[in-house]
């Protein structure tokens, strides 16, 4: 004779995880990281150790599905670039990607007024291609990019004179949640060419399949949510003024918490569903 099993109607489940994933943001609970990685300070390092000023590419070659996990990323890396000065050009090979790099103007437009567009930042958009588009910057940038994302002629935009190619440009940064994106731009633009210098944010998923490319084509990379935490903790030790702004939310830190406490969660029900049984079992045998 069997003990009966009652089952717990699964949408107790449903409320108790969101509780458990909402709670931490609405309450702007922060996960503070003990330990700032080597990956990360090795990021962390290509971009502050560039003398201020210099020119940086960064291409977003994501879309709003990777965003929950990469805007973070894309929002630390353009608040360090601007900390340090640097001139920074913006382009994807996302169709999707164009809105991404809206957002992080809109945060240089909302937090370091001083930069001026045309002068200190700029927005090429975005051009087919795949990694033909990459291969065209290599050499002939102007070519492929003859205006920027509203139509300015690129020569006339005093940032881009000079610029015929990408391979004179100190760093590129890459924002990348899939094919084609930061493989290809080592592929095709860092293996090539030892005068470029990438480090890159990308999803969990996508970044086993690049850790073979560091340190020799790429400098490092920020490997998922917990690594953007630790960049933003080290850009805050170093520039304390930024998490003064009412506009800056340290969004990886708050959702490493609530990633932190649904694993927290999942641990729990492995824990309980597993002494329900071993209790079950004993009680089945005592029948």
């Amino acid at each position: 004779m069997s003990v009966p099993e009652k089952q717990l109607d699964r949408r107790w489940l449903f409320a108790l995880t969101i509780l458990v994933v909402g709670l931490p943001l609405l309450l702007r609970l922060e996960s503070t990281q003990r330990e700032v990685s080597q990956m990360v300070t090795n990021v962390y390092e290509a971009i502050d150790n560039l003398p201020e000023g210099s020119l940086v590419l960064l291409p977003f070659d994501y879309d709003p599905s990777a965003e929950g996990e990469l805007q973070p990323m894309a929002d630390v890396f353009v608040r360090h670039c601007a900390e340090r000065k640097h001139k920074l050009i913006f382009l994807t090979i996302w169709p999707q990607g164009v809105g991404m790099i809206q957002r992080a103007t809109n945060l240089l437009q909302q937090e370091y007024p001083e930069y001026r567009y045309g002068i200190d930042f700029v927005n090429l958009g975005y051009r087919p291609g795949y990694e033909v588009v990459i291969n065209t910057v290599i050499n002939d940038l102007p070519s492929l990019y003859d205006a920027d994302q509203v139509g300015t002629p690129v020569r006339q935009i005093p940032l881009m004179r000079g610029v015929e190619n990408i391979r004179n440009i100190p760093l590129i940064i890459n924002v990348s949640s899939g094919d084609p994106g930061l493989k290809q731009w080592i592929q095709y633009a860092a293996t090539p060419y030892e005068s470029i210098n990438i480090v890159a944010g990308t999803t969990g998923v996508q970044a086993s399949t690049l850790y073979p490319y560091i340190p020799h084509q790429m400098i490092g990379m920020l490997p998922s949510l917990k690594s953007a935490a630790e960049y933003e903790q080290r850009l805050l030790k170093k520039y304390p003024h930024i998490g003064e702004r009412e506009s800056v939310t340290n969004t990886a830190q708050l959702r490493m918490m609530s990633q932190d406490a649904a694993h927290v969660m999942l641990i729990a029900f492995i824990v309980i569903s597993n002494l329900i049984f071993l209790l079950r079992r004993r009680g089945e045998r005592a029948v």
